[in-house]
């Protein structure tokens, strides 16, 4: 998709050209849509939203080979909703919420919907799903299954978890994007990938000196915008066994890691000094004392202002 298919578009602020990000794309029924929709050569995840449908159907597109998921958020007549892939019209019926299409974007896939419309689109590109494919033992994928209107719990279930981000300030970094695209990679992979040989999965988790280092890396980054490319090379592992070795060794991934990491730093900085809730957010890597309060709640079970009172008043009686 256009990076300015519209004048209402909002992009993750911290997205590189080489770094995944997320974007919300709202049609407003009255600008021209353009006919083609450019996607970067990166993961990405974009809402894209009409309340009015589109007037002509688009041609999608990426700048390096990658597949296209598509999952709509809301129900579609089957006379407002046109799907094509290598120009075949492809046969469909209605379109009921959270429904996926996968389509390799070698297809040239076009749509069209005649009515209002909410769509979350990732853009997942063809060498991330070799190098999982490599790691995990699957050999050559020589191609990907065509699927439209798929009744797909897995990725249903990794949109809703998302969509609560894709429009606040305190939207995933890149380190929790690299992981959901290695998560939905995998996926694709075992669902939708014609495969040359089963899968054979190491199950050892890092050495010493790598967790040590992973460690170190995750805590001077505390908000989160190293790559989880970057770790694993330090580790001198390939990105998806890194991944998996680290979850093995921690019992979690890197982001829920690193996460679980900003509240006990925080925890540290409300026991120790008198510095106010939000420059302990900012200190712990939150963008602001919104998410901080938000995500400390969610793990701690209070807000950071009672859990500070609390252990002042445990701190004093002892």
């Amino acid at each position: 998709m256009d990076n300015n298919p519209t004048p209402k578009a909002d992009k993750t602020p911290e997205a590189s050209s080489d770094a995944p990000f997320t974007r919300f794309i709202e049609l407003d029924g009255r600008s021209p849509v353009p006919s083609q929709f450019r996607t970067a050569g990166t993961f990405t995840i974009t809402r894209l939203r009409s309340p009015a449908g589109l007037p002509d159907r688009i041609t999608k597109l990426s700048a390096v080979p990658a597949l296209l998921v598509s999952i709509s958020l809301k129900s579609l007549p089957s006379s407002s909703y046109r799907v094509w892939a290598a120009d075949k019209l492809i046969a469909t019926s209605v379109v009921h919420p959270f429904r996926s299409n996968v389509i390799d974007f070698d297809s040239q896939p076009r749509c069209w919907a005649g009515c209002a419309f909410d769509y979350v689109h990732y853009s997942v590109p063809r060498n991330g799903l070799d190098d999982i494919a490599e790691d995990l033992g699957f050999g050559r994928v020589s191609d990907y299954r065509l699927a439209v209107l798929e009744d797909d719990l897995v990725v249903a279930q990794i949109t809703k978890s998302i969509l609560p981000f894709l429009r606040r300030s305190d939207g995933l970094a890149v380190l929790a994007l690299d992981q959901l695209s290695l998560i939905l990679g995998a996926h694709l992979l075992q669902r939708y990938g014609v495969l040359e040989k089963t899968a054979r999965c190491s199950r050892g988790g890092l050495a010493p000196w790598q967790k040590r280092r992973a460690s170190e890396l995750l805590h001077e980054n505390m908000h989160g915008r190293i790559r989880l490319s970057d770790i694993a090379g330090e580790c001198g592992l390939s990105v998806s066994h890194f991944a998996r070795s680290f979850k093995t060794s921690f019992g979690t991934s890197t982001h829920q890691w690193l996460i679980q990491h900003r509240i006990d730093h925080a925890k540290h900085l409300m026991a120790q000094a008198s510095m106010s809730l939000i420059d302990i957010a900012i200190r712990s890597g939150f963008n602001d004392q919104a998410a901080f309060t938000r995500t400390f709640h969610q793990l701690v079970g209070v807000s950071p202002g009672r859990w500070r009172r609390q252990n002042m008043t445990r701190h004093f009686r002892a």
